[in-house]
């Protein structure tokens, strides 16, 4: 791997630690503010509005400037954020302009590996990459839980300047003003991103060309035969996995009664399972055998429903981790083949931000969709039932989709997975 490759790695790593804790330390806000109890599913899809909204435009300003640049400008739209959260803005409010910054960073954050790197060695930076990044999940909400905790808070909340009264009163106000450094340390690895020689590709003139610009290169990869099964596939696994993580804080209340900071540990732990799961698909996987990984998204739905079974810590740790390894095996080759036949068809920024758009659209989507059965009554149990028949049924349609492709269009098929497996660069 080149020199620049570690320091998007820790770039990531710091950024996705502190998107991580927030989470944390908003559902903590949330639950001791009182707030209606829908309020908390409500962040997911928060964090996801501008993902969705901003789709035609971020990826092509990560393809204008360089990508370095554009990672260090959104970690300074991630603080702004916690700023808002720590001074009073609402929290859903707040959390939203923090995903803001995480629209604009995805982008330049996987568009830079194809510029950096040969074909080649795409599944496995996206091991690495989605190894470091779930390795962040686990740090990032085990130290939220911590913060949040009473420990640790008590001696955050006791720590007080000189002369400055900074307003900050709560276990949650004292995590968000140690996140915001975490952000910062983000920001000072984008600075020593290294430029690299890919062209630079102007933006259109306006916004309705560049709406329609991303429109064309949202069609272009759903016609691609390999390019839909890889963005259905990853687009349905992130919209599950971004939303069943506040659903294992809700779980873990009512089937173990634990508290944010207990739950919190169950989260990391089906991260684990997904880092191991990364890191295995990118030492055994190659990108021309991306679409083998489909049915372990059936498995992976039906193991969603077994959660409800769990009321035992001991049995839940390993359960989880097992449906964290399934996932990650899974997202990974299906990732960088995503990313393989985005960078081909229109170039790695643009085709990131479609692949962004479809995956937090359903994040959207399941996230509202959760959001109102809490709303109306529906428990954890029933929640994740939904999820997991959707995961399941969902996998099973787009295997027959693969399958059926295969048949009719062999020949175009075969000839996109020659590409894969010849192209260097």
């Amino acid at each position: 791997m080149k020199r620049g490759f570690y320091t998007i790695m820790a770039a990531q790593f710091f950024s996705s630690l502190a998107d991580n804790a927030l989470l944390v330390a908003a559902i903590e806000m949330l639950r001791t503010s009182g707030a209606p109890a829908w309020h908390v599913p409500a962040l997911t899809p928060m964090f996801a509005l501008f993902y969705v909204l901003l789709a035609p435009f971020v990826g092509a300003f990560a393809d204008a400037v360089p990508k370095g640049k554009v990672m260090f400008m959104s970690n300074a739209i991630k603080v702004i954020g916690c700023l808002m959260m720590l001074f009073g803005a609402h929290p859903l409010m707040a959390y939203a302009i923090v995903g803001l910054g995480a629209a604009a960073y995805s982008p330049a954050k996987y568009g830079i590996l194809t510029e950096l790197l040969p074909n080649s060695q795409l599944v496995k930076a996206n091991g690495w990459i989605e190894g470091l990044t779930i390795l962040s999940i686990i740090f990032g909400v085990l130290l939220g839980g911590q913060l949040v905790g009473k420990v640790v808070s008590r001696h955050l909340l006791s720590f007080d300047l000189p002369i400055i009264d900074t307003g900050i009163d709560t276990a949650p106000e004292a995590a968000i003003s140690v996140i915001v450094f975490l952000y910062v340390a983000a920001a000072i690895f984008n600075l020593r991103i290294p430029r690299t020689e890919a062209p630079l590709q102007p933006l259109a003139h306006g916004m309705s060309e560049l709406v329609r610009d991303f429109s064309r290169c949202n069609a272009r990869l759903w016609g691609d035969k390999l390019g839909q099964i890889s963005l259905s596939t990853t687009t349905l696994f992130w919209g599950v996995s971004g939303n069943l993580r506040v659903i294992v804080f809700a779980w873990a209340a009512v089937a173990l009664g634990y508290s944010t900071t207990q739950a919190s540990s169950l989260v990391g732990v089906v991260a684990i399972g997904t880092a191991a799961g990364a890191i295995g698909a990118s030492m055994r996987m190659r990108l021309d055998q991306a679409t083998g990984v489909i049915p372990l998204g059936i498995a992976m739905g039906v193991l969603v429903i077994g959660l409800n079974f769990i009321t035992n810590a001991w049995a839940a740790a390993p359960f989880l981790i097992l449906l964290g390894a399934i996932g990650g095996y899974l997202v990974v080759p299906m990732n960088a083949l995503l990313q393989h036949r985005g960078h081909n068809l229109m170039g790695a920024g643009r085709s990131i931000a479609v692949q962004n758009f479809n995956e937090q659209a359903c994040i959207l989507g399941l996230g509202a969709f959760y959001a109102a059965m809490t709303r109306f009554g529906m428990s954890a149990f029933a929640s994740i039932t939904i999820f997991g028949v959707v995961v399941a049924g969902t996998m099973w349609l787009i295997r027959r989709w693969h399958a059926n492709n295969c048949i009719e269009h062999r020949d175009e098929i075969e000839r996109l997975l020659a590409i894969a497996r010849s192209d260097k660069h």
